[in-house]
């Protein structure tokens, strides 16, 4: 996806006879893994240099290349584009000549921004080429402080009547009309200050969501759902038409769910967000799941797991076979534990092969396989064509049914490490889950290796962290009484501008490990329940979800009532 964005200046360099098919492949890879900037790439490649590269978009433009060092920046200047809209589309007001407002883009290759920003500062824009470091430096020095917000624009955007009229006049049917509305300036502008804001938020889910009198934006952040303020009713339609156009999504088809994926650059990274539609009773709601590469960092020593889960994990990855299971709701952090896992695995001697529904993140060297049950190409069948690929290692995305079981055992009996990811609440469920679905337990006792039961609880803002003491009724929450606190601190978050005023900032994982031992497999051998594995999972030493919550709360880095809520 991401070597789509930077399509323009590759396709420039390779018509100018630069590079040919296989560098261009090369850099648009490179682009795509790392979610740089193509310029950035082209340099790093040692294809051109940058006053190579410049020159060649300056030709190609008609325009001229400008350097920043030295310039006079007034605030008479600066004034001309608003901090929002400067940082929003990456561009920085040069000069003014004669009323023409020169201005220097990030990605002056793409002439939609010229004429939004045309239409922004209503004057006549020239575009001028200058160097993207220098260029977001400035931006970063002069527009330290954000102008215009998402508050203001709304505030333009509810008092612009022809837009409300012109909203209100079309009718759902005429796409021509829709689609003219979803790519007009105030409209993309807003869309994009939106998801931009929502990312520098370190939002993972947004929701927009048309109600009968009301349309509603929310984030979540930390696993928690905010609102934002909310847009007028009559932007619904644009607003998710314009997302739908940007996702490459069928604006005219509103009956059924649509899934697709958007790719924007922010800053020197790019963003990829997945694009979820659903038709409601008024309207569609749109959910976008953002997928930051640069946010997520896949090393198994930073998911915070404890020193004997660290270890297990560590040695059971290296194992030539047998089934390894990561089991709890859905955003617990799962699929995020098994990339983890598989970066670990990944060598130049391991063939990998995973099946994903959707495939998140890119991982360079891993065969990943986009589940697609629309076309008949189900886990099951990944999973049979999985065996005759010659793999060391398999990741199945979840296993849903008993097929996917069966075909995950047979692939551990011959010699493969299969791991994979259940929908239970605890460990020792996700055993009983595999023989309600129908699979034989004495499949499961001979080649499951362990169960990996994770929740995500939010961690409490180091800057506004304040110790308290618990009172009775909390502690009895947790099982606890006064008498085994000891010297034992709890700590809450007052609130400040570092958490927007939540008391939390960031989570933390909390994990429940099954070890299946020979005792455990002769329980699962009798079909035991769950409530009686779990017991004598206890009994011989697993630490339950709720005592590695207690092992967080006295580390002082969360709080009671998230342990309470997600154990």
């Amino acid at each position: 996806m991401a070597e789509e964005i930077s399509n323009p200046l590759l396709s420039l360099v390779k018509d100018q006879g630069m590079i040919d098919d296989l560098q261009y492949e090369e850099v648009a890879g490179e682009i795509k893994r790392n979610g740089k900037l193509a310029i950035q790439v082209i340099q790093d490649f040692g294809i051109m240099d940058l006053d190579a590269i410049l020159q060649t978009m300056a030709n190609h433009l008609g325009t001229e290349v400008v350097s920043l060092k030295g310039r006079n920046f007034s605030q008479e200047l600066l004034g001309n584009i608003p901090a929002k809209t400067a940082k929003l589309y990456q561009c920085l007001p040069v000069e003014e000549v004669n009323g023409t407002l020169r201005v220097a883009f990030v990605e002056p290759l793409d002439p939609g921004k010229v004429d939004e920003i045309g239409f922004a500062v209503k004057k006549d824009v020239q575009l001028v080429v200058a160097n993207p470091a220098e260029i977001q430096d400035a931006i970063g020095k002069y527009y330290g402080d954000d102008g215009a917000d998402v508050s203001e624009l709304l505030k333009q955007l509810g008092e612009d009547e022809t837009l409300a009229k012109e909203a209100a006049s079309i009718g759902e049917d005429d796409e021509a009309a829709v689609a003219g509305l979803a790519n007009e300036a105030p409209i993309v502008k807003f869309v994009n200050l939106v998801l931009q804001q929502a990312v520098q938020d370190r939002a993972s889910d947004i929701h927009f969501e048309p109600f009968e009198t009301e349309f509603r934006i929310r984030y979540r952040v930390d696993g928690a759902l905010y609102e934002m303020a909310p847009p007028p009713k009559h932007l619904a339609l644009p607003v998710i038409s314009r997302i739908k156009v940007m996702a490459n999504l069928n604006i005219s088809e509103r009956r059924l769910p649509q899934d697709g994926r958007v790719s924007m650059p922010l800053g020197k990274r790019i963003i990829d967000l997945r694009v979820s539609t659903l038709p409601t009773q008024f309207g569609e709601s749109v959910v976008l799941r953002v997928l930051d590469r640069a946010s997520v960092n896949l090393e198994l020593e930073t998911l915070g797991f404890p020193k004997y889960v660290n270890e297990f994990v560590v040695e059971a990855i290296q194992r030539p076979n047998g089934i390894l299971v990561v089991t709890g709701p859905t955003g617990c952090g799962k699929t995020t534990t098994l990339y983890s896992a598989l970066r670990r695995v990944n060598t130049i001697d391991s063939k990998l092969l995973t099946a994903e529904d959707p495939v998140e993140y890119d991982i360079e060297g891993i065969m990943q396989v986009q589940i697609n049950d629309a076309v008949g190409m189900t886990f099951g069948k990944a999973l049979r064509s999985f065996l005759r690929q010659d793999p060391d290692i398999i990741m199945v995305g979840e296993v849903r049914d008993l097929e996917t079981a069966q075909i995950a055992i047979q692939a551990s009996l011959t010699g493969h490490l299969v791991l994979s990811t259940l929908h239970t609440n605890d460990a020792p469920g996700a055993v009983t889950r595999l023989v309600d679905m129908g699979t034989e337990p004495f499949l499961i006792s001979s080649t499951l290796m362990g169960v990996l039961a994770q929740r995500l609880v939010r961690t409490v803002c180091k800057n506004c962290r304040t110790p308290f003491e618990p009172t009775e009724n909390q502690l009895s929450l947790l099982n606890l009484s006064p008498h085994d606190l000891g010297d034992k601190v709890f700590y809450y978050g007052r609130g400040c501008s570092n958490c927007n005023d939540t008391g939390y900032k960031g989570r933390r994982g909390i994990f429940e490990l099954l070890v299946v031992n020979d005792a455990i497999r002769m329980m699962i051998n009798e079909r035991a329940p769950t409530v009686v594995l779990r017991q004598k999972a206890v009994e011989l030493g697993m630490v339950t979800l709720r005592e590695d919550g207690l092992r967080s709360i006295f580390e002082g880095a969360t709080t009671i009532e998230e342990v309470v809520k997600y154990t």
